[in-house]
């Protein structure tokens, strides 16, 4: 055999003898052989995952109001860019009904640029500017065109955090916000969670940086007030129509209609006697 031919076939041999070790133990890259290559799990390939605990799309997915009342005692949860976490219970929402609702921003169906958000999938954000400095944010719900308005929070964590960003936002020399004032309104929310139209369209259920969190304690039929929604005097009966909600006592409202709270309080002590 000549001497070329003898070493390669020498070379052949050694390869044949070798004993590597199997590819998913480099790195635990755990690749299946034939399928997609990517690798699934390893710590060099760490994916950060939200608590698994969030709320779904299945939650999100009910009627307006129904989904209104539900947002009562659930958490919303904001992660900023520097990996600070700010958490708040929400006390107060309004539901938005869609094209029948004179108060809506998509009365009479009508879809525009503006307010696409609002036929989207139910979970997504729809974040609009008023005043051209302030922002409000709703969530998308079954029902075309139909979203509810976080009008307020309790704040829970990061209240430093919150109380900054209020500050960022206010003019000139001003007092220190207390910790019911820091979530009280729907803009004061934005404000204090660095909530603006960069939210616009998101999926709750998807995002990295905002999300909701199932509440420790929910609240029970007798523990909300439904009353008529603020800033909507000029929409006719919708103007009257009970789709404000909010948690019966808790200090963190933007506004009580105490009318009503006497008016429950007094049917429950007549039901208890």
């Amino acid at each position: 055999m000549p001497r070329k031919r003898k070493l390669l076939a020498q070379l052949s041999t050694l390869q044949s003898k070798s004993s590597f070790p199997p590819f998913d133990a480099l790195g635990n890259l755990n690749v299946t052989p034939d399928r997609d290559s990517s690798p699934k799990s390893s710590k060099y390939f760490a994916v950060e995952k939200k608590s698994s605990s969030q709320l779904e799309s299945d939650f999100f997915n009910q009627p307006c109001i129904s989904l209104a009342k539900s947002f009562l005692g659930q958490i919303l949860v904001r992660k900023l860019p520097d990996g600070r976490e700010l958490r708040g219970r929400i006390v107060e929402t309004e539901a938005y009904l869609g094209g029948e609702d004179e108060a809506s921003h998509s009365k009479g169906g009508k879809q525009t640029q503006r307010n696409t958000a609002m036929f989207m999938k139910p979970g997504t954000l729809y974040v609009y500017q008023i005043y051209g400095i302030y922002f409000c944010v709703n969530v998308s719900s079954q029902g075309e065109g139909a979203a509810v308005l976080l009008r307020s929070l309790e704040p829970l964590e990061g209240l430093d955090v919150m109380r900054e960003l209020r500050s960022a936002s206010r003019k000139g020399p001003t007092k220190p916000l207390k910790d019911w004032q820091l979530c009280n309104g729907p803009s004061k929310l934005c404000q204090a969670f660095g909530i603006d139209k960069d939210f616009d369209q998101r999926d709750l259920t998807q995002d990295a940086a905002i999300w909701m969190v199932p509440g420790p304690e929910l609240p029970g039929e007798q523990d909300v007030v439904a009353t008529a929604r603020i800033g909507v005097g000029n929409r006719g009966e919708w103007a009257q129509k009970p789709l404000r909600f909010y948690l019966r006592g808790n200090k963190f409202v933007s506004v009580v209609d105490k009318k009503l709270e006497r008016e429950m309080a007094a049917l429950g002590s007549s039901s208890c006697s």
